[in-house]
């Protein structure tokens, strides 16, 4: 169990992919045929799994670090500042002038969402572009988007071997694979993570059953702790023969883009904390709840004050 008192800098060390979002609200089906419609609101924000995720670790009072690389643009620019305006040391971004930083089209309903993605420089981040140092800085290594990160992801077992010989806990997030084969390597990382995240489409995938509890239960053997994000039904962990549940909060939903990091954010927060996996998972339910209540995945996120209010 993790540690309540560490004097290292940083609780988080966030490696991930680093993107800007367009979020589209309203009657957001595309019609072809040089059709032009108007959209209710356009928002530009944060976007990215892993930053998400990082912005609400943040937001809860941990102490994040973030690892990646972008384009030396606009949109690179746009990221960095809006990651230190929110606390989060960027000293380990590499911006990248040969790059162009990815951007995703988010076409947002209340209850779902389709993403229309450009990868830019969200597959570029290499191993050897992350300072290994920044691991003796921090107590957990968290990893976001598994299957865009194209250069790195042959090497993500060896960062996470790295980080386990240092002394850090490990989470992953995959997030969606878009070539759906669910590999990638992933075998080879799962016995090296000591929190998974998946939402319940990954985790019936990985977990090879249409089932959550038996895809779940597959796992189980693999991963210390598994915390599944159930949209609407809000999430079910698992740590041994151990299982909890707990609901979403009922609240007026605006946009659910980042909702499901925003939950691991608050689960990893009770983790480090050394919290029961049920205190932990309400948490996280919380958070990935109140989350929805403002359009972009980082406008509504939570303090822990107010995530605890609302359980």
């Amino acid at each position: 169990m993790p540690d309540m008192i560490d004097t290292k800098p940083f609780d988080l060390l966030v490696v991930g992919e680093i993107n800007p979002d367009l979020i589209l609200r309203g009657d957001v089906t595309p019609a072809f045929g040089q059709v032009e419609k108007l959209v209710d609101d356009a928002t530009l924000t944060i976007g990215s799994s892993s930053v998400i995720f990082a912005c609400g670790a943040a937001r809860l009072g941990l102490r994040v670090a973030f690892a990646g690389v972008v384009g030396d643009d606009v949109f690179g620019q746009f990221m960095v500042s809006q990651m230190l305006a929110r606390g989060i040391d960027t000293s380990a971004i590499v911006l990248e002038p040969s790059l162009r930083t990815g951007l995703s089209v988010i076409l947002s309903r209340a209850t779902d969402r389709a993403i229309l993605t450009f990868a830019g420089s969200i597959a570029a981040l290499r191993y050897e572009q992350i300072d290994l140092a920044m691991l003796d800085r921090a107590r957990h290594l968290h990893l976001g988007a598994f299957f865009m990160l194209d250069a790195l992801r042959p090497d993500v077992p060896r960062l996470f071997s790295e980080a386990r010989q240092r002394g850090l806990t490990t989470s992953l997030d995959t997030n969606y694979d878009p070539t759906e084969r669910w590999d990638g390597g992933l075998r080879q990382v799962l016995p090296l993570v000591d929190v998974f995240l998946p939402n319940e489409a990954e985790l019936c995938a990985i977990g090879g059953s249409p089932d959550p509890d038996a895809a779940l239960a597959a796992l189980a053997p693999q991963v210390p702790i598994v915390a599944a994000k159930l949209g609407s039904q809000g999430g079910v962990a698992r740590r041994g023969s151990t299982i909890a549940h707990a609901p979403a909060l009922p609240v007026a939903v605006v946009d659910t883009t980042g909702a499901g990091d925003t939950f691991d954010a608050g689960f990893i927060y009770g983790f480090l904390h050394g919290w029961e996996l049920a205190a932990t998972l309400r948490l996280a339910c919380a958070c990935g709840s109140l989350s929805t209540r403002a359009a972009g995945g980082t406008a509504a996120q939570p303090t822990l004050a107010e995530a605890q209010a609302a359980q």
